[in-house]
């Protein structure tokens, strides 16, 4: 009969790294945030000036300071900061080989998000175009952005929120799920159908950094593909 010290319990399983009610309040915050992008949006597609650069700028600040009040949550509960951002790499191998399955992560994820974009007809939506970069020092500033979301936001979502709702729910999937729902909830001002499509790319997000152990392929993945949108709006532009 195999003894209760092989088999761990749920709790142990899936630790909490935070209290609940800061988890709540990092919800909360994000929620505000999502809201302000919201009307933001809506003014930029009714034809004001989206001053771009700013709105780069204060996006990259609220990021920072979203992730280090995660990372003081953590750590009040006695955790380090790795817990969210993941172990550091020990030698050049390791981030090849993180580099690599980033790279086999967004090719698949690239084909994935095209069927079921064709399936949810993504491309008959307006898209919010306006936050683009347009021009040269736009392009600086947006690729500043996009590593930002892919450190930030991958230490968020499934760092922190990930591995907190899975100590909530006692489950892997339903803690991949519902940190991909927050995914998408926060990208709620680009539209219905643009939301759950992100919440499906954050579900892949998801299952990559529970299967790999570590959020790091899935902020090279980010990154990489955030500022490729910017890249790609320059060139069509051109």
């Amino acid at each position: 009969m195999e003894s209760s010290a092989s088999a761990p319990s749920a709790p142990e399983r899936y630790p909490r790294v935070a209290g609940p009610m800061h988890t709540i309040l990092v919800l909360a915050v994000f929620g505000g945030w999502a809201f302000w992008h919201k009307i933001s949006a809506g003014q930029s597609s009714g034809g004001a000036d989206p001053h771009r650069v700013r709105y780069y700028l204060v996006t990259i600040l609220f990021e920072w300071l979203l992730v280090a009040l995660v990372v003081a949550g953590v750590r009040r509960s006695g955790g380090s900061a790795l817990i969210v951002f993941g172990e550091h790499w020990r030698s050049g191998w390791q981030v090849l080989r993180d580099i690599g399955i980033a790279i086999g992560f967004w090719i698949a994820a690239a084909m994935i998000l095209w069927g079921f974009g064709w399936l949810l007809r993504v491309a008959e939506v307006g898209r919010t175009v306006s936050r683009l970069p347009q021009r040269g020092i736009e392009l600086t500033f947006w690729i500043a952005l996009s590593v930002t979301a892919g450190i930030c936001e991958e230490a968020i979502f499934r760092g922190y929120l990930q591995r907190q709702f899975m100590a909530l729910t006692k489950s892997a999937p339903a803690g991949i799920l519902l940190s991909a729902a927050a995914f998408g909830a926060a990208h709620a001002y680009q539209g219905f159908r643009m939301t759950i499509l992100i919440a499906v790319y954050g579900a892949m997000f998801g299952i990559l950094a529970y299967w790999r152990g570590s959020v790091r392929p899935g902020m090279i993945a980010h990154a990489w593909q955030d500022s490729l949108n910017g890249v790609l709006a320059m060139l069509m532009r051109q």
